[in-house]
């Protein structure tokens, strides 16, 4: 009831200000929607032209080309498969491609 009151009170307080000072005040939700539209339109638009985050996944994944065997962890080439290798699996047999790095 007090919360009603004081919105009821607010909304009168606003209509007689609105009157006296010959200003109509109107909502300006069409006019805020149109912006946001076109707004999206831009952004979608400037996200056409650069590089998406699908494509950066895509070429990441590219780039991790060795493959732990004991883990299944992805590295992008074999001085850090053996950096790895070594210091997470001490005690497993190094693999015969990364005897030579």
């Amino acid at each position: 009831f007090v919360k009603r009151a004081c919105l009821n009170l607010l909304f009168t307080c606003v209509s007689e200000l609105r009157h006296k000072c010959g200003v109509n005040i109107k909502m300006a939700r069409g006019q805020q929607k149109i912006q946001s539209q076109q707004k999206a339109q831009e952004k979608a638009k400037a996200g056409k032209k650069g590089h998406n985050l699908h494509e950066q996944k895509k070429a990441a994944a590219k780039a991790l080309t060795h493959v732990c065997s004991v883990c299944k962890a992805q590295m992008p080439d074999p001085k850090t498969f053996k950096q790895h290798f070594e210091n997470k699996h001490p005690k497993a047999p190094l693999p015969e491609e990364l005897k030579d790095v």
